[in-house]
């Protein structure tokens, strides 16, 4: 599927789950806040460790504690994001951009 600028995260989680291995938790942020999504994931056998909204009419029950290690993952990407090559997206084609993530991977938590 082809589409043109940014799409949101809510409508890229499909095709990213499908791709995704069996997981017990998943963590997201707001932007991953979709009734559809926690029904979806209930089904796989996943628990979801999303907050809800701010403008939701009924508030959404999460582990919080779980939700507070979310920040380890948020540092991983800031720190592949160094990588100007990486951070900019300068490889077009995906298969080049997912060999400079890798190096990049390597070099920032290996080396």
């Amino acid at each position: 599927m082809l589409t043109s600028g940014n799409v949101s995260d809510i409508k890229a989680a499909p095709a990213l789950l499908e791709r995704a291995s069996r997981m017990r938790y998943l963590l997201a942020d707001k932007g991953y806040d979709a009734d559809r999504l926690r029904q979806s994931l209930r089904e796989a056998g996943a628990i979801p460790v999303i907050p809800g909204r701010r403008n939701r009419k009924r508030a959404i029950r999460y582990d919080k504690d779980r939700y507070r290690g979310r920040h380890l993952i948020e540092n991983a990407f800031c720190r592949l994001k160094d990588f100007r090559r990486v951070a900019t997206r300068y490889d077009k084609l995906a298969a080049n951009f997912l060999s400079g993530v890798a190096l990049a991977t390597a070099v920032a938590f290996w080396l």
